[in-house]
């Protein structure tokens, strides 16, 4: 059975994901061991309350370091960002996704003016990349 704290009278070392987070943490495969509880919800109906009544609390002592991306794959999510953001037709990478619905950039699409601040110009061909 998980345990139930109210705010303000859990254990220090009962963090929840979001203060994990801030600390460069993460759950270390564990899942939550107690409950935070909403002294003003504990009573009432869940549907009642207009914040969450409740946060899942995870031991900080079974916390482990966040793991650290390695450079190939940084280079792999970049590039399964850039095929969301690249337009097809002009070549422009925006620093958004673009809509899957429209399948190009609105420029492309109905002609509508695109901010220049709102994507990278499409670099241009390199005929040849020897330095002499």
């Amino acid at each position: 059975m998980v345990s139930e704290y109210d705010r303000g009278a859990c254990p220090e070392h009962l963090v929840t994901r979001r203060q994990l987070r801030d600390r460069d943490v993460s759950p270390g495969g564990h899942g939550p061991v107690a409950i935070l509880r909403c002294k003003r919800c504990r009573n009432r109906p869940q549907w009642s309350c207009t914040h969450p009544g409740r946060a899942w609390l995870f031991d900080l002592h079974l916390a482990k370091p966040k793991r650290i991306p390695t450079l190939a794959q940084e280079w792999a999510l970049d590039r399964a960002m850039a095929a969301r953001q690249t337009c097809p037709d002009c070549g422009r990478r925006f620093f958004t996704c673009l809509s899957k619905k429209l399948g190009c950039c609105l420029e492309c699409f109905d002609g509508t003016p695109v901010d220049p601040s709102n994507y990278i110009a499409a670099a241009a061909p390199v005929a040849h990349r020897l330095a002499a």
